[in-house]
């Protein structure tokens, strides 16, 4: 009987070298060492994958030699069970075990520290062929790679026994040590066998998976990792490297056509790891060239590789081939890459359609037709060819063809799905209301094809597409606009859409910019996801506004969500605002109307929109210059938004706030250049009616609202009085007719008439344009503003009449001091004598007199050359000059005044200024033209302030002590003139009478202010 018996030995590295005084023993060493023990007791040898192993065939009386020697053997093997192709675990047990049982002297087993103590500095370098080559290891790296666990000696063993430093140069490192299945497969792959050869080209281990940075493979920052297979291949074999300019590579453009293939597109722009790379088909160690049979890409193996990812190509493919040749005839079959070029997965040889060509026979003909409701069934080849689908066969979409019948489409039950390729956006399009209305049944709703046509689908890049930016606003305007049928069902607030959204600033940046990056109606409601605003997912869902507006104005987004408007920042004080009325970006810049920012439209609108949410602060803005002009139409003054920001308004105790203490004056600069910290002090939304926030403005406010009502009230009561006893002089003195012959009194001098006539112009300017400022809230300040060319224009008016009033005043006291001189001699004489402007104890006289004369209980005073109310009208303009002159200057010139009083003053000045000039208006163009040239016994004009001259009788009559005076001083004759022609007072007349319009007008236009738009 034969009896079989395998025996494995196995030796440490360190014990063959001890027995055979070998550095380095092989496999091969082992293999003698093992023959040459056995070959006493004819045992035959076989080698076992990785292990040197012996079959022996024992007989007879050497069967108890053999027992001792192999219980001599197992000895051996129980002392040092190591294998010659270890894991990494092994090689570290290996590493570690000292000779045993040799009686040799244990070699040195360095340590990492000892190598690195070179290798590890950065400038650690040697010349090899000529160049400079970096010896450093990186230990971070060596620590994080899959040999971060081994000793330097366990790859490079020929230093394992060498004295630090070794020796030069060092043997290359054997990864099969270790890897012994794949270092054999590498042996016999195309690689192996190049190298195998000595070609320098050749591929080693580390050319793909690195040297001492080696990293798992899962490990995405591998260089063997999927995402990164395809750049280590192409190292060698893009076009351009030494590989494929000096080796017959069959193929060209290898990575350049794998990046355009559906496996290139999933792995780079999808990032899908799964999708097949170089090794996927190639296999990573064992590479063969197509016509070795072992390959994994020769023709007879070329499905089973694809079927490792496309399991059901069969099932894939009856689509487009005849499913009986799968069972009949299956080697007329192609096999994939007959028709899916190698690196080129997507393009097929064949033109597009060899199935599609049999559907355009009948679809092709322009007259085709449905039989049942005879729409049209023609399929334009063109249009398909240049189509986005081209590359897609008719039966892909057309599902349920049957390729086996004669008429393949006529199995065809339902319409295309286009959720076979394009999932995410139906199933978006579906929850939208769209899709709502369309599973609804509603012929309204639209479906893919009526946004992406049906055999013409173009890409959005095409400019000729219905979804490319400047035609999608058209698109949508077939069902939006005011005539289609989405405006006809819908009742919503927004109208026009179409033609605001042309109007606004992204309907101009499209459509007449050309600027395809603007939005557009998919940009804010999104191309398959519309929902109402109502619904909490929508993107135009208040709460969603701002994210979806920062899909382009992120900076913008950023600065909003750190403001008070954003309910992210709401800080305790504001909590009482609930978070669905705070501002979205729509609240200001509206829905599809959105101007530019920087246009006056705009800038005029956004005071209006703040005031519906401040509506306090917005009154006491307009009580301002800024807000008076503004509402007259000015745009460059400063608006809610140049102080306070536009995105990111802070509180005003934020130390950021564009009106904090820290940053007021910054602010205030970018208007007023120079100005300091009292300007800033300005109380720009302050208002008279809170005695304690603002006490100097509650006051001053009022009395000068105590002022111009007391005046009025005294004035008209005088004036009411007077009216009975002008009424009965105009009885009893009737206007005698014009004599060119008479002689009249001259009472005004030529150099008084021009002071009166200039005074009469410079005054109806300040008042018209001053009037307009102060009721700019009514319409007519506005008109009035406009007619005289606008904000600027009117304040060059105003500003010009108030220098001319004051040179006026300076000739005035010139006049004066020439009088003083020439006529009264002395300062007691001028202000004292009997003609003297002042107020004197004969006007207070007078006063009691004419009250008695207007009641009926005395007679009419003897007025000599000026009447207690003339006196009054000529201190009041010295009054308005001092005060209305003050306070403009201070208006004009705030950056001056401010620089040594406080801002506040301001204010005050602005109520001073504004009160003291309507108390000037409404006295002259009431009390003052009642008095001297609507009184009955003077209408309709008086025109001795213009002509100087007056009739002799009406002298007599008016001023008798002055008449009397002259006549008993015999001067009378020195003051009497004949009168003005009559085109001079024609003329006169004419302008005087436009001066009393304008005056009367502006009286009216005040009253209505006043009585009925006063804010």
């Amino acid at each position: 009987m034969q009896r079989h018996t395998v025996v494995v030995l196995v030796f440490t590295s360190q014990q063959i070298g001890a027995k055979m005084s070998l550095t380095e023993p092989t496999t091969g060493d082992i293999q003698k060492l093992c023959s040459d023990f056995l070959s006493p007791y004819h045992l035959t040898q076989r080698e076992l994958p990785g292990l040197p192993s012996h079959s022996t065939d024992v007989r007879g009386p050497s069967r108890h030699f053999l027992r001792m020697t192999l219980a001599a053997l197992v000895m051996v093997l129980l002392s040092a069970p190591i294998s010659l192709a270890p894991e990494n675990s092994d090689c570290l047990a290996a590493q570690a075990q000292p000779d045993q049982g040799t009686g040799a002297k244990s070699a040195p087993v360095h340590k990492n520290s000892d190598c690195l103590d070179c290798h590890g500095e950065a400038s650690f370098t040697t010349e090899r062929y000529g160049e400079t080559v970096s010896l450093y290891v990186d230990e971070g790296a060596l620590g994080r790679s899959v040999h971060g666990k081994l000793a330097c000696v366990t790859c490079h063993a020929d230093l394992a026994k060498s004295e630090l430093p070794h020796a030069v140069p060092v043997a290359p490192v054997k990864c099969g040590a270790c890897h012994a299945g794949m270092q054999a497969k590498f042996a016999e792959s195309l690689h192996g066998k190049a190298l195998a050869r000595g070609d320098p080209l050749a591929p080693r281990c580390w050319s793909c998976h690195g040297n001492h940075d080696i990293l798992p493979v899962k490990d995405r920052n591998s260089s063997v990792s999927p995402l990164r297979v395809p750049f280590v291949c192409g190292s060698c074999h893009s076009e351009g490297t030494s590989v494929q300019r000096q080796r017959q590579i069959h193929q060209d453009q290898i990575i350049s056509n794998y990046s355009e293939s559906i496996h290139g597109e999933g792995l780079f722009k999808k990032g899908l790891s799964v999708s097949a790379t170089c090794i996927s088909c190639h296999s990573s160690h064992h590479i063969l060239p197509h016509t070795d049979p072992r390959s994994t890409i020769a023709r007879e193996n070329v499905v089973a590789t694809c079927e490792k990812c496309h399991s059901e190509i069969e099932q894939v493919h009856r689509k487009v081939i005849r499913g009986e040749l799968w069972q009949k005839k299956p080697e007329s079959i192609p096999v994939c890459i007959d028709c899916h070029q190698p690196h080129k997965a997507r393009k097929i040889f064949y033109e597009q359609g060899a199935a599609d060509l049999d559907c355009l026979l009948c679809h092709g003909k322009p007259d085709i037709t449905a039989s049942a409701d005879g729409r049209s069934l023609f399929v334009d080849a063109e249009e398909l060819k240049n189509s986005m689908h081209v590359k897609v066969a008719c039966a892909q979409c057309h599902t349920e063809v049957t390729p086996s019948r004669t008429r393949a489409c006529e199995t065809i039950k339902n319409k295309v799905d286009c959720s076979v390729c394009h999932g995410a956006q139906v199933e978006q399009y579906q929850e939208s209301k769209h899709g709502a209305l369309h599973r609804e049944g509603n012929p309204d709703a639209p479906v893919c094809a009526d946004c992406h046509r049906t055999h013409g689908v173009l890409g959005k890049k095409d400019l000729r597409s219905p979804t490319f930016p400047t035609n999608v606003p058209k698109l949508c305007a077939t069902c939006h606009g005011e005539a289609g049928k989405a405006a006809m069902r819908l009742q919503s607030s927004e109208r026009e859409i179409p033609e605001n959204y042309t109007e606004s600033i992204h309907g101009k940046g499209l459509l007449q910019g050309g600027l395809v990056v603007t939005a557009m109606c998919t940009s804010c409601h999104t191309a398959h996801h519309e929902l109402p605003a109502s619904d909490p997912r929508s993107s135009v869902n208040r709460a969603n506004v701002a994210a979806t507006c920062a899909q382009c104005h992120k900076g913008v987004y950023e600065q909003y969500i750190g403001s008070v408007h954003s309910a992210q920042k709401r800080d305790e004080t504001d909590k009482h605002v609930p978070a669905d009325k705070l501002p979205v970006c729509n609240n200001c810049h509206s829905a599809h109307k959105i101007k530019r920012t920087d246009q006056d439209k705009f800038r005029f609108e956004i005071m209006d929109i703040c005031g519906k949410c401040h509506p306090t602060i917005a009154l006491t803005y307009f009580d301002t210059f800024h807000g008076k002009v503004s509402k007259l139409g000015y745009a460059k003054t400063a608006k809610c938004h140049d102080c306070h920001g536009s995105h990111d308004i802070l509180p005003v105790s934020n130390p950021n706030s564009h009106v904090s203490r820290q940053n007021i004056v910054g602010t205030c600069r970018k208007c007023h250049p120079g100005v300091g910290r009292r300007f800033a002090g300005y109380l720009t939304h302050a208002t008279h009616h809170d005695p304690d926030k603002y006490p100097w403005i509650f006051w001053t406010f009022w009395s000068m609202t105590v002022l111009l009502v007391g005046t009025f009230i005294v004035s008209a009561i005088h004036t009411l009085l007077w009216l009975p006893r002008s009424l009965q002089m105009r009885r009893e003195h009737s206007p005698a007719p014009f004599d060119p012959g008479a002689r009249q009194y001259v009472r005004f001098t030529l150099l008084n008439r021009c002071l009166h006539a200039t005074m009469v112009v410079s005054f109806l300017t300040l008042a018209t344009t001053g009037m307009t400022m102060k009721f700019s809230y009514t319409k007519w300040a506005s008109l009035v503003s406009r007619l005289l060319g606008g904000t600027e224009v009117t304040g060059f008016f105003h500003r010009f009449a108030a220098v001319l009033l004051l040179g006026l005043f300076c000739v005035h006291i010139w006049d004066l001091l020439r009088r003083k001189k020439s006529q009264f001699g002395t300062w007691k004489a001028m202000f004292f004598g009997p003609d003297t402007m002042l107020p004197t104890m004969k006007d207070l006289a007078e006063v009691g007199q004419t009250l008695k004369w207007y009641l009926g209980i005395g007679e009419r005073p003897r007025y000599g050359r000026w009447t207690y109310w003339e006196k009054f009208d000529y201190f009041a303009v010295f009054w308005g000059i001092a005060i209305i002159g003050t306070s403009g200057l201070m208006l004009w010139f705030g950056e001056f005044f401010t620089r040594f009083l406080p801002g506040w003053l301001i204010n005050v000045a602005t109520i001073i200024h504004s009160d003291e000039a309507l108390l000037a208006a409404g006295f002259i163009f009431t009390i003052h033209f009642f008095n001297t040239h609507f009184r009955p016994e003077k209408f309709p004009m008086d025109t001795v302030i213009f002509t100087g001259r007056m009739p002799l009788e009406d002298f007599k009559r008016e001023r008798p002590a002055e008449y009397e005076e002259l006549v008993a001083s015999g001067e009378l004759n020195r003051h009497l003139a004949y009168p003005l022609s009559s085109n001079i007072m024609r003329t006169i007349r004419t302008l005087a009478w436009i001066a009393l319009g304008i005056g009367l007008s502006l009286v009216v236009f005040i009253i209505y202010a006043v009585l009925f738009a006063y804010r």
